[in-house]
């Protein structure tokens, strides 16, 4: 069987091409032996520009030897014409072949480039399985490098033909290296809490890729980005890097909701966990019982913790601490003291995100990266949020794709609050997302919020967690259509579809600016906020 990258894509659920491209993976996967891999929707940019996309292929086969195999996927009707075999784009009409030529030669050029100019084997492939080729010898490919719908059942038999597996060639780490990395095709944490299913995001000149490109010793690398720049993807490279590498990697964050997100799509091999959940497994290899019915018992906890030694069994060759602004200062040592001698260490940050008022946290001689470019929140909240930044942050709207402006809905009273919650969820209904794509946040804590007292608004059922774990430490949640958590719990992810609810000031200051950050930030593709009279005004004023 042949592996595929990125992974995840069988848990994908889709309609029309993108269906037809999964049916593709599913037959490369179980079609091709172990001496493939098959890189899928591959986009490569020029990092300098990231809006320049000049080459697309959807699928890129590599053999033993690092030779490649371009295929080229076009559903559906095709036409025959003077030219060749051309696709319609919504009137447009574009030649097959003059796509294909030009993705290759980008392709070849890209890749020469980073192999300091040594040649690439690259070959091609056109795959259109709903439409049977007429004339293949006009269709200005050669017929053997054709595989229509009438040959569909060939398909992995001629890739095999094209390109014999070969043995191990010595540029074959660097081409899959580029694939990954310069192409850089990673696995985007932005599921919803309580599914356990994987994305895939292209994302154009982001930090999978610039920290990569570091070389730092000791690897002590501090990330300060803004929402939506990939620090969590990035965490997720390093973590699977250091498993692949045969090493034990340790990701730390503050919030329960994102590392048991995090636990769910890593894989084996590390740990994962908040802050006070290594405190709990240090206190507990050394004998001791946490107890958590006392008072101040986090704070007791912590403070235990820290007069113990840290055994071999506790020390990690890649550290990697996720939302670092949400840690007190006193945490940092208790942290980085669980890294081996030789370990990479990475601080991922937002100062936009601290919604704990803790200090940032003093990393001496430490390399910092910034990265301002937001490729997940729509334009549209982006354009809202800039305004509100304080002098000297800066946020660059770089989402790949159009969406609707953010929509306001004004409540007067409580009863206003719900039916402007309701509308709002039947807003997302309408705009076609699906109930498992809306999630519904409250600006308010999960012990102050009214809203999230609620298991049902009008129709709509309302998913949230219990307060409560499982015998295997997993979250308990209520039965419900809608996700429903605080602006606290659901930082470190996103969703959809966002209803932000609950928004109430009297002035805008510092702590409301943050909290607006966050929560406005966790939408990829449709914002509704759900304001009080008194909170719109303030809000306006500041736009």
């Amino acid at each position: 069987m042949a592996r595929v990258i990125p992974d995840g894509w069988e848990t994908m659920q889709a309609s029309g091409p993108v269906q037809r491209e999964l049916e593709t993976l599913a037959t490369l996967s179980a079609g091709l032996p172990d001496d493939y891999t098959v890189y899928h929707a591959v986009h490569w940019t020029n990092v300098e520009r990231t809006h320049a996309i000049y080459g697309e292929i959807d699928f890129v086969v590599v053999n033993r030897a690092g030779q490649l195999l371009i295929i080229e996927q076009k559903s559906g009707y095709l036409e025959e014409t003077a030219e060749g075999l051309a696709k319609n784009y919504a009137g447009k009409i574009k030649v097959v072949s003059v796509q294909m030529g030009r993705t290759a030669d980008g392709l070849r050029g890209k890749l020469m480039r980073s192999l300091n100019g040594q040649g690439v084997f690259i070959e091609h492939l056109l795959y259109c399985p709903d439409y049977t080729v007429r004339n293949p010898l006009t269709a200005g490919l050669s017929p053997e490098r054709i595989v229509d719908a009438r040959r569909r059942g060939e398909l992995c038999g001629l890739i095999q033909a094209i390109l014999p597996a070969g043995e191990d060639g010595p540029l074959a780490g660097r081409i899959h290296g580029f694939l990954c990395d310069t192409i850089q095709l990673e696995t985007d944490v932005s599921a919803l809490i309580g599914q356990a299913r994987t994305l895939v995001t292209r994302v154009s000149g982001g930090l999978s890729h610039w920290a990569r490109q570091l070389d730092i010793e000791p690897f002590r690398l501090r990330v300060t980005g803004t929402a939506g720049s990939g620090k969590t993807q990035l965490a997720l490279a390093e973590y699977r890097d250091a498993i692949a590498r045969g090493r034990r990697p340790l990701y730390v964050c503050f919030n329960r909701p994102l590392a048991d997100h995090f636990a769910r799509i890593a894989p084996a091999g590390g740990l994962v966990c908040t802050f006070h959940m290594l405190c709990d497994q240090l206190l507990r290899h050394s004998g001791g019982t946490p107890d958590f019915s006392a008072s101040e018992a986090f704070s007791k906890l912590v403070a235990d913790v820290a007069h113990l030694p840290v055994t071999p069994a506790f020390l990690f060759d890649t550290v990697i601490v996720d939302e670092g602004q949400d840690f007190a200062p006193e945490w940092r040592d208790l942290v980085l003291r669980h890294a081996s001698p030789d370990a990479r260490v990475l601080w991922l940050e937002d100062p936009m995100q601290n919604l704990y008022g803790h200090p940032p946290a003093e990393l001496p001689g430490w390399v910092r990266l910034r990265a301002r470019s937001n490729f997940r929140s729509p334009r549209p909240v982006v354009k809202l949020l800039q305004p509100l930044l304080p002098p000297g942050v800066e946020i660059e709207a770089t989402a790949p794709i159009s969406t609707a402006e953010v929509e306001f809905l004004v409540y007067r009273d409580h009863a206003g609050l719900l039916q402007a919650v309701k509308d709002g969820i039947r807003m997302c209904y309408s705009a076609g997302f699906r109930k498992n794509d809306v999630a519904l946040l409250s600006y308010r804590g999960r012990e102050n919020s009214r809203l999230l007292g609620y298991d049902q608004l009008g129709p709509h059922t309302l998913r949230s967690f219990t307060g409560n774990y499982d015998a295997c430490g997993q979250p308990v949640y209520s039965q419900g259509d809608v996700l429903a958590e605080s602006v606290f719990r659901f930082k470190g992810q996103s969703a959809p579809a966002i209803v932000f609810a609950e928004i109430d000031f009297e002035a805008m200051g510092e702590k409301e600016i943050r909290r607006l950050f966050v929560g406005a930030t966790r939408a990829t593709m449709k914002l509704i906020l759900v304001l009080s009279e008194r909170a719109a005004g303030a809000l306006l004023e500041k736009i």
